[in-house]
């Protein structure tokens, strides 16, 4: 509709703050699983926003970052035994 002021679902950007359905696929994963790595303080809790619970994109982001990291710095034994680096 013309002069409708709702917001559109088709961005142009990527919104700032994603709900847990959103955030979940942001990550490319399913919202149980987000919600389950959420409580288990893995990924950062939600802001209330109005009552409305939303995670700001940028923390997951930093979140990501921080997990590709550490995974990056482990070594299995087959490393070892190989002595391989990554």
């Amino acid at each position: 509709m013309i002069g409708d002021n709702k917001p559109s679902r088709n961005y142009n950007y990527a919104p700032r703050a994603l709900r847990a359905d959103a955030a979940a696929a942001y990550l490319g994963m399913g919202k149980t699983k987000f919600l389950e790595l959420v409580d288990g303080g893995r990924l950062p809790s939600a802001v209330a926003i109005d009552g409305i619970r939303v995670w700001d994109r940028l923390d997951l982001d930093e979140v990501f970052e921080e997990l590709k990291s550490s995974m990056s710095e482990r070594r299995n034994s087959f490393d070892v035994i190989l002595g391989e680096k990554r």
